[in-house]
């Protein structure tokens, strides 16, 4: 019988409503920079523990720890998250020639 060990239902909470506040206060472009900054900055760390978890499950399976299907799935989703990154940079990197080549 094959158990999945990687992914359990016990960690997920139930949605909650939560209230619109009456009046958003509009937010600064520095303000705006920053929350965007440390979302890529948690996005890049999750990539790094998912590369990192790949490693370590390597090193089990080599000692017998941990099963080969295991140690695939953490390969394959440190692979896709860094090649998501990768295809992520490409398009900053496409948006920004374009803005350099428009004509003000």
């Amino acid at each position: 019988m094959i158990q999945n060990t990687m992914f359990s239902t016990g960690q997920i909470q139930p949605l909650q409503m939560q209230g619109v506040p009456e009046v958003e206060v509009a937010k600064t472009p520095s303000e705006s920079i920053r929350e965007f900054g440390s979302y890529l900055e948690d996005a890049l760390q999750s990539v790094a523990s998912l590369e990192e978890n790949s490693h370590v499950m390597a090193d089990k399976m080599m000692l017998g720890e941990a099963s080969v299907d295991q140690t695939m799935i953490a390969a394959q989703q440190a692979l896709l998250s860094v090649q998501l990154v990768t295809q992520v940079r490409n398009k900053v990197v496409e948006a920004y020639q374009e803005i350099m080549r428009t004509q003000i």
